[in-house]
């Protein structure tokens, strides 16, 4: 919804900024003599003919031309500032009900939702739960949280009670707004996952309240208490472009989840950067922007190919696990799905073979990936093959990345800064990436260091086309005997089988090569499979030390609601009995 409220605000850009270089390459002498220890993002070359030290920072820009970005607005006033253009365009629209919304109904109810909110006792500053399903309401409720100052933060309605409620008390909200079926784990919590204790619980109506968008249970409001409340009450707050608008929580390079604190200007920079100027780099053509944001409950594959056959969806947006499907369930066959003319994948590495199955499925579309984490704002590079001018895109990498921001792969062992085709950590920086960690001044410090750079925790590299290939996650990398083996491309070539649905590739300890690549894998339709054919089929296409040691058949990979493969899972299984 916010990239297509934006999509029309176009910003002028100056001709002459096009020919602004890619590659950044600033050379700064110090004296060995002056002892000045050079910065660690630096590249330090020296030459036995003289005592200077010349350092080297690689920085990669977009191949677009930066654009003014009107990052002082708040969120909700940069999202709506073209309402009277498209007031009466179709915005929203319900897959479960049919129902739909134009851009002025959003607006309204978003501004009846900030009104209601401020009833209910939310002020500037205070934090609201999102705890829902793929929904309106999602969007009313946030856009009427910026409204009136208030931070949001989502979580996953199917998260047990304990991790709600660490959430819940980590971002310190007021009030959660969830579906009546996940009511009963709001009940009684512990405050904190200790042991239960009465003098220890959050209770619903007591300490917090909860409103749910269908029948309320007993003590809960209905969300028409907030959303037909009287716009005119909405309350005049002055918002600040620093001030947090969202507070998503995201585990980061290492440890446990942290909330990520985004600002208006954060977010507003992150879709500027994608829809907005003379080229943006994701074109959204009018009959795009003309039709409905659609909004599926949840996934289900039948589903999604019906309803993409009746609305005419041209634009999708998805990640790897609906791309296996749409590239290998034979459902597919069944349905038109012509109308489609993008295909952005994102959350997770796309193997080029994924996206060459996938293409004979909908040979009609441009298919391309982009590259996002949530302390980034959170999209780091994107297709330049969505662009207004399009550019072409290499199969499996990640576009270029975004306009207004910078780019720089780090040697994560010494901190040089390494030039093209050159692989190490990505690190970001712009007015898009977070304002910090939440109460965490430590994780944020080793997050974005002192110069605005953000440690990505990624390995990927920027080739000769300013094109960004991930390789891997630094923690995710496999040791075996000092060589490092990347799960991702072992996974992309796993499921180019025809015979592999899914699969994932973990370590397992070992006692002679410290790691070893395992993997986990899916038949596709119970096909025969047997793991000395799966080993086979790796050990033909990749050198020795990424053979795989050992395959474990299962139902279904474990991942979260993005996409991600959740290896922690995995790793838990191989410590049992079972799989030692």
């Amino acid at each position: 919804m916010i990239s297509i409220a934006s999509n029309n605000s176009v910003e002028t850009q100056k001709p002459a900024e096009i020919s602004s270089p890619n590659l950044i390459s600033d050379i700064h002498p110090t004296s060995s003599q002056q002892n000045q220890v050079p910065d660690n993002i630096h590249s330090p070359t020296t030459t036995a003919a003289t005592t200077t030290t010349t350092t080297t920072n690689h920085v990669f820009k977009s191949k677009l031309p930066d654009i003014p970005i009107p990052n002082h607005l708040p969120l909700h006033t940069y999202c709506f500032q073209k309402l009277s253009e498209f007031s009466d365009r179709p915005c929203l629209i319900v897959s479960s009900t049919g129902k739909s919304y134009s851009f002025s109904d959003t607006y309204l109810i978003s501004q009846k939702t900030g009104a209601g909110l401020s009833n209910l006792g939310i002020k500037k500053g205070d934090v609201i739960m999102i705890l829902l399903q793929n929904c309106a309401e999602f969007v009313f409720a946030f856009m009427g949280a910026s409204m009136i100052g208030a931070v949001t933060t989502t979580a996953n309605p199917f998260y047990t009670a304990a991790e709600i409620f660490k959430q819940f008390k980590n971002s310190n909200a007021k009030l959660i707004i969830t579906h009546s079926q996940f009511v009963d784990k709001l009940r009684e919590a512990p405050a904190d996952g200790a042991a239960p204790d009465q003098n220890n619980y959050l209770k619903l109506g007591e300490h917090f309240k909860v409103v749910t968008v269908d029948d309320p249970p007993e003590n809960c409001l209905h969300f028409s208490v907030i959303s037909e409340a009287n716009e005119k009450e909405l309350p005049e707050v002055v918002i600040d472009p620093e001030d947090p608008v969202a507070l998503p929580f995201s585990s980061g390079t290492t440890g446990l989840p942290k909330g990520v604190i985004l600002t208006h200007k954060s977010l507003i920079t992150s879709v500027a950067q994608q829809v907005d100027g003379e080229n943006p780099n994701l074109y959204l053509k009018e009959d795009d922007v003309g039709r409905q944001c659609l909004v599926m409950h949840k996934f289900e594959i039948g589903t999604l190919l019906e309803l993409i056959q009746r609305y005419q969806v041209s634009v999708a947006a998805v990640v790897p696990p609906l791309v296996i499907a749409l590239a290998k369930n034979p459902m597919v066959a069944q349905f038109d799905l012509s109308s489609i003319r993008v295909v952005l994948s994102g959350a997770a590495p796309l193997g080029k073979e994924l996206e060459e199955a996938l293409s004979s499925r909908v040979p009609g579309a441009v298919l391309g990936q982009g590259y996002g984490m949530t302390e980034a704002g959170p999209v780091l590079s994107m297709c330049l093959a969505f662009a207004k001018e399009p550019l072409p895109s290499k199969s499996g990498s990640c576009g270029t990345v975004v306009r207004n921001a910078e780019l720089k792969i780090i040697d994560s062992e010494t901190g040089c800064s390494l030039g093209y085709n050159q692989p190490g950590e990505i690190c970001i920086r712009g007015s898009q990436i977070m304002k910090g960690y939440l109460n965490d001044a430590e994780a944020t410090a080793t997050t974005v260091d002192k110069e605005g750079w953000l440690h990505t925790g990624d390995v990927g590299y920027v080739d000769d086309d300013e094109e960004v290939f991930i390789v891997d996650r630094v923690k995710e990398l496999i040791k075996f005997k000092g060589f490092q083996v990347p799960p991702a491309e072992l996974e992309s070539l796993l499921v180019s089988h025809p015979s592999i649905a899914d699969a994932a590739v973990v370590p397992q300890k070992d006692e002679a090569a410290g790691e070893v690549p395992v993997a986990f894998v899916v038949r596709s339709n119970g096909l025969q499979l047997t793991e000395e054919a799966v080993k086979e089929f790796i050990a033909k296409q990749v050198v020795f030390y990424k053979r795989l040691h050992k395959v474990y058949f299962v139902h279904a990979i474990p991942k979260s609601p993005s996409g991600k493969i959740l290896r922690k899972d995995l790793r838990a299984k191989l410590a049992t009995p079972t799989h030692n």
